[in-house]
């Protein structure tokens, strides 16, 4: 199989820079409405909340599972198992909340937020922010790096290809 010159490493680089540039936005819209629900009715607020939505649904949920799959084994068996087991506890609790995130998202794109709700979702979207923030951070430093050290050329090929595929 030909090498791309875009590999694994690459291609979950750049879906970190997607999901930081996500996040950022994020951010504006916590700073900009502060403890007032914004106006869901509103064509970019109803983009953002559906941009949010489907990142964590389709892109994060992807990314995640793909790393979980392809690359967490194969990093164990290369010595870096102590990485993993950190990344995967967090996979485990981002993925949830990043769910409910969407779920919140998603009903106040038809409903719109109440006083209660808005201060709920902020309080989760924040955790959330963080958190995914941090795992981009460890990845970057850690698993990227570790990625380039244990795959032979083929199959950071195979892989690349693979993933890309799947998005």
């Amino acid at each position: 199989m030909a090498h791309t010159t875009q590999g694994t490493a690459w291609l979950l680089h750049e879906e970190h820079m997607s999901v930081l540039a996500l996040l950022e936005r994020c951010e504006g819209v916590l700073a900009a409405h502060g403890k007032r629900p914004p106006d869901t009715a509103d064509a970019s607020m109803t983009r953002f909340l559906g941009d949010l939505a489907t990142a964590i649904d389709g892109e994060i949920s992807d990314h995640f599972a793909f790393e979980e799959e392809q690359l967490f084994t194969r990093l164990n068996a290369g010595g870096y198992a102590g990485m993993t087991g950190i990344l995967m506890a967090e996979h485990e609790i981002i993925l949830p909340m990043g769910r409910r995130v969407s779920e919140i998202a998603r009903a106040a794109r038809r409903n719109g937020f109440t006083s209660d709700g808005w201060t709920g979702f902020r309080q989760l979207l924040g955790e959330f922010i963080q958190r995914l923030s941090s795992h981009i951070q460890k990845e970057e430093m850690g698993m990227l790096p570790a990625l380039d050290d244990i795959l032979d050329q083929d199959t950071d090929g195979e892989l690349a290809i693979g993933y890309a595929d799947r998005r």
